[in-house]
């Protein structure tokens, strides 16, 4: 513990929002550092040492106290893929009169399914190229439908289920053909999230979009103060996001690590250190 850490003692289990920001620009006021537009912004992992050790030092203000309920792996996985989700499905206002979609079931997607159903949506749809992973969401119990990305005439299969679109549909693919489907498959006056990084999209504006009176969202990661809130709304619901941990590995077999998460055929892939 440094000199002058305040908010936290030694054995206190956390979780690291992964990004260190200035703290004073109006993105770190927010509590979003993952925007920072300061002097200082750095990543853990990238601009300065990361998890990849036996040992992280981290600052304080980039800390959140992990509940008791939730494990080490929980605390990992919110520290990015969880707390993604969770954001997408705030900034989409899913409740419990909606029909959710989401495409693209990769570790994100299948927690946004997780959240989505801690919120009380009342039907929800997956959407992925791989059967595994549908076959991976229905064993975790959070879709209630879920189709290949091949399938023809998706858009009017997910309108005649739903009366009418999605209510919500949030894109975890990051590729043109989910974003496009995930915006034709929204009902009128819908919501439609991005969360999926990189890529393009294209559509008509007007048959697409504005004739629909859709929204588009785009969301990136969360904030701090949202990080803590999902953490606590996790343990309050019951969901666990190790739950959708495949694979275990030691720091040793990181490169096999990567290997597999990298062919799409697995859901959360973790790395773990002896106690």
């Amino acid at each position: 513990m440094g000199q002058g850490c305040r908010h936290f003692k030694e054995g206190d289990r956390v979780l690291v929002y992964h990004i260190s920001g200035c703290g004073f620009c109006p993105n770190c006021r927010r509590g979003f550092p993952i925007s920072c537009t300061g002097e200082g912004k750095a990543a853990y992992g990238w601009q300065r040492d990361g998890g990849h050790a036996e040992y992280l030092l981290a600052e304080e203000k980039d800390l959140i106290l992990l509940p008791d309920a939730l494990s080490y792996e929980d605390g990992a996985f919110i520290s990015c893929g969880v707390g993604t989700a969770y954001e997408g499905i705030l900034r989409g206002e899913v409740s419990g009169s909606d029909n959710v979609l989401v495409v693209g079931l990769g570790p994100v997607g299948m927690m946004a399914m997780m959240l989505a159903k801690g919120r009380g949506a009342k039907r929800i749809i997956g959407v992925d190229m791989l059967p595994e992973r549908l076959a991976m969401a229905k064993q975790l119990g959070v879709m209630d439908h879920g189709y290949l990305a091949t399938t023809e005439g998706l858009p009017q299969i997910i309108a005649e289920l739903t009366h009418g679109g999605a209510d919500v549909a949030l894109d975890c693919s990051g590729n043109a053909a989910g974003r496009l489907l995930a915006l034709q498959s929204t009902a009128d006056w819908g919501r439609v999230v991005y969360i999926g990084e990189t890529g393009k999209v294209e559509f008509e504006v007007s048959a697409d979009l504005m004739h629909h009176q859709r929204r588009i969202i785009g969301s990136w990661v969360t904030s701090l103060f949202h990080m803590e809130k999902c953490a606590h709304d996790l343990t309050d619901w019951k969901l666990w996001p190790r739950n959708a941990i495949t694979h275990r590995f030691t720091l040793e077999q990181a490169g096999d690590a990567y290997a597999l998460m990298a062919s799409g055929k697995c859901g959360k892939v973790v790395i773990n250190f002896p106690d």
